[in-house]
């Protein structure tokens, strides 16, 4: 397979400063910081999922700090109301007209801790903001912030006062990382942090990473080559999730519907952003398979079959790898 690079400014290292900033708040998690800085880098929002105490609020809060604009943190309860998300009217008397006070969503990034403990209305509120950028308040929509993310954190294990993410709010979050717990030696290491923190407060960010720097690395990012035959190798996989009969038997056992052609632009864009921050110039079918389960695995629903089998959406994601063939 030949390449033919778009020339660019590649400048993957540029967001190093950013990386040694988290490094400083959260010991190991590579693949969590290498999904913040994927979506951060392609427009999207991520999904967060691991158990208690993984440093899951902590690294995005550390990501916040490291980068220019305003951070907001809301906790997600079952009595959250939609205007406790977007704002709400607030009548002046001296002006004798209503005023529209902006909530937290209008802040560039917005941490959703525990997002599946509040209700559908909630729920329905940031599937606005996510998806179109905008909130709706009675009959007039404002656009928010240029910059605008959201990173939503859940703890799989936590059932009582929960709910279940409808799918198609799942769909709209760009990937979804599973935070495991760290080895020996980091934890060895988070102690040995905690211990200097106790001592003196942690250091701020040496430099913010600025707005314009980002925008500006997102352009070199969209500019990155991605050769035609890899366009296909990503719809093919995608097709893949929903047609699994045609490459295994197994595989349509356990698959009742596959990925959306959300999941097509969203292993396109995260495959030039993993490019781009390795410091490549085009996009090869590694990257494309580095970042494919956390672009599908919230997007893929399994039969009941399936599951009763002990099979997870990550095992579905690395057999259609092996069956679906590389250009």
């Amino acid at each position: 397979m030949s390449f033919r690079p778009q020339p660019a400014h590649v400048g993957g290292s540029h967001l190093d400063p950013v990386r040694e900033h988290i490094a400083t708040r959260v010991i190991g998690q590579k693949q969590l910081v290498d999904a913040m800085l994927i979506c951060l880098l392609s427009d999207g929002h991520l999904l967060v999922e691991g158990l208690p105490g993984l440093a899951k609020t902590t690294a995005v809060k550390a990501l916040a700090e490291a980068i220019e604009g305003n951070f907001h943190r809301i906790q997600f309860t079952p009595d959250l109301l939609p205007a406790d998300l977007i704002g709400t009217d607030i009548y002046r008397p001296e002006k004798g007209e209503f005023e529209f006070r902006p909530g937290p969503l209008f802040h560039n990034i917005l941490l959703a801790d525990e997002v599946n403990r509040a209700p559908a209305k909630v729920q329905s509120a940031l599937l606005e903001a996510m998806g179109e950028h905008q909130v709706t308040v009675g009959q007039v929509s404002y656009k928010l912030p240029q910059l605008f993310m959201v990173l939503a954190t859940q703890n799989p294990i936590e059932h009582e006062g929960t709910y279940h993410l409808p799918e198609a709010q799942l769909d709209r979050f760009l990937m979804h990382v599973w935070v495991d717990y760290p080895s020996r030696e980091e934890e060895l290491a988070i102690l040995q942090l905690d211990s200097r923190q106790q001592l003196a407060a942690p250091a701020p960010a040496a430099t913010e990473f600025s707005q314009h720097q980002l925008f500006t690395a997102r352009e070199e990012v969209a500019r990155l080559y991605l050769d035609p035959k890899l366009n296909n190798y990503i719809v093919d996989l995608v097709q893949a999730s929903r047609n699994p009969g045609a490459y295994n038997k197994d595989l349509k056992r356990w698959c009742r519907f596959g990925a959306s052609p959300r999941a097509t632009i969203a292993l396109a864009r995260c495959a030039r952003a993993r490019a781009w921050l390795e410091g490549e110039e085009f996009v090869t079918p590694h990257h494309i398979q580095a970042v494919a389960k956390d672009v599908l695995r919230h997007r893929i629903l399994l039969t009941f079959e399936g599951e009763a089998e002990g099979v997870t959406t990550d095992d579905f994601v690395t057999r259609l790898l092996e069956y679906v063939a590389i250009p």
